[in-house]
């Protein structure tokens, strides 16, 4: 591949140019991808990545399929929605078949934040109301609407950044919440907690609008909610007046392998009043979708204010829209997801058995996240060593992220072209580095693998984790172990992936 600059003239053109707040992976050493293909990424050198966070490229990088039908509407026509076309409506109807009856009207935007504001705007007109009901630690957009239900995001800039319009329930996480795994009900207990929050709302004079949740939290640390958990935050939410946001930006399209949407894992009882899309809708065209009801579209389109959204629903990106459930059809996309996921989890539940220092392993289909502990019995994150093997497993040409509270589960979301061999290739090299690990340290967990350690055992927490509130200048915290010989600095700041 020809290169305009050397990757030292790109990273100093990016440093003089880019907003510093835009940060970039392994910031120590950034990697320069030239070019992608399936499931693999490539360097300036042709050096092959493989990439098992890349939700974006949903069924794989510059998929043929998808680059063939975006370029052969490009050649045609591509306008905005103002004008009659085919493809906006063959696309609205393909994409609401695959959804529950009452979820059949579409608003086409650009962007996952874009989707999750119109959300809010919708949720708001119906009910009349003001208030939003969120997760811990969730995260649903970079616009301001969305910075402001987003604890993963303002937590990071002190208790009084939250809005009095905002309310945050516990996050629905059966390892590390509030009700784990031995509560004879965690769906209703923490549903209960959602109920406790809008009585309390109302007590005090104010009306909830919304409950919006992830059908599976990602950058909260891929976190499946019992079942049963959002039927009853749902009639709980609409007794009082609102309507429930199901956010499948990171999480639809068949990612879970056995149903289309992550929602559904809740049971067929379960229909959202409002689905946002984004991310792998357009296998990296900037596409996404707000879809709902009849009964709240009509409310939102009375109040005489026009929505219109200039490249929304654009001939190309529709285009390219079909191509992405053509070939998620066509190649069983699904099935490899259940398949290979499946795979997946037995191998990292061997690991499981074979180091202390891998907690928990939860996913459905090919969303898995490894849960790092330095002690299996209080569960204490293991934040630096989790760190320390996403940046080893970069040198050995795998990219994986780190994310949750603790910024210490391992995230995996690849394309959906990945395979058991893959999956395989993977877990080796996480067991070979675990091993090294537990070999430089006697087969005990570091205590010096931590920056800064607060003193209370029970709060023992790494002053390193992502986003905190200690951090917002992002300075960085330098491992002084033998793991790091090679002297990695392991960034503070947490990127969202």
């Amino acid at each position: 591949m020809s290169e305009v600059y050397s990757k030292a003239e790109t990273l100093a053109l990016r440093r003089k140019h880019i907003g510093p707040s835009c940060k970039v992976f392994f910031a120590k050493d950034p990697l320069k991808i030239v070019r992608a293909q399936g499931q693999y990424m490539f360097d300036e050198n042709g050096e092959k990545y493989l990439d098992c966070i890349n939700n974006v490229a949903h069924v794989g990088h510059s998929h043929p399929d998808v680059i063939k039908a975006a370029v052969k509407q490009m050649e045609l026509l591509n306008t905005n929605s103002r004008f009659l076309h085919d493809n906006l409506v063959q696309y609205a109807k393909r994409l609401t078949d695959t959804m529950p009856e009452k979820l059949c009207v579409c608003y086409f935007v650009n962007s996952g934040s874009e989707a999750n504001d119109l959300a809010l705007r919708l949720a708001r007109h119906f009910s009349g109301h003001q208030d939003v009901i969120t997760l811990d630690n969730a995260y649903h957009g970079h616009v301001t609407s969305l910075i402001d239900i987003s604890p993963y995001k303002f937590n990071q800039l002190g208790k009084e950044s939250k809005k009095e319009f905002v309310h945050v329930a516990p996050s629905p996480d059966t390892y590390r919440g509030k009700y784990r795994e031995d509560h004879l009900d965690p769906a209703g207990a923490y549903a209960g907690e959602v109920k406790k929050i809008i009585e309390e709302t109302q007590k005090n004079g104010r009306k909830i609008a919304a409950f919006i949740a992830e059908s599976m939290q990602s950058c909260g640390g891929q976190v499946i909610p019992p079942a049963g958990y959002f039927q009853q935050v749902a009639e709980y939410v609409h007794e009082a007046g609102g309507v429930f946001i199901a956010d499948e930006v990171q999480v639809g399209f068949g990612r879970v392998g056995k149903h289309f949407w992550a929602f559904q894992l809740q049971g067929e009882d379960f229909v959202p009043d409002i689905v946002t899309m984004g991310k792998p809708i357009g296998n990296g065209h900037p596409m996404s979708c707000v879809v709902t009801t009849r009964e709240i579209a009509e409310v939102f389109g009375a109040s005489g204010l026009e929505y219109f959204n200039t490249f929304g629903g654009n001939p190309v990106s529709c285009a390219i829209g079909l191509a992405v459930l053509d070939v998620i059809e066509k190649e069983d996309l699904q099935g490899n997801a259940t398949r290979v996921g499946n795979y997946l989890i037995e191998l990292l539940n061997e690991q499981k058995r074979k180091h202390p220092l891998v907690g928990d392993i939860r996913g459905v289909g090919l969303f898995v996240g490894v849960d790092l502990v330095k002690d299996e019995q209080k569960r204490t994150p293991a934040t630096a060593e989790a760190l320390h093997l996403v940046y080893k497993l970069k040198e050995r040409h795998i990219l994986l992220s780190a994310d949750g509270p603790h910024r210490n589960i391992l995230k995996f979301k690849p394309p959906m072209s990945f395979t058991r061999e893959d999956a395989k290739f993977v877990v080796d090299q996480i067991d070979a580095l675990l091993t090294e690990m537990e070999e430089a340290t006697g087969n005990k967990i570091s205590t010096n693998m931590q920056c800064k350690r607060k003193t209370n055992e029970e709060n023992l927490q790494s002053d390193c984790l992502g986003e905190s509130i200690n951090h917002v200048n992002g300075n960085a915290c330098r491992q002084e172990n033998g793991f790091y010989a090679d002297n990695h600095v392991v960034p503070c700041k947490r990127i969202r992936t």
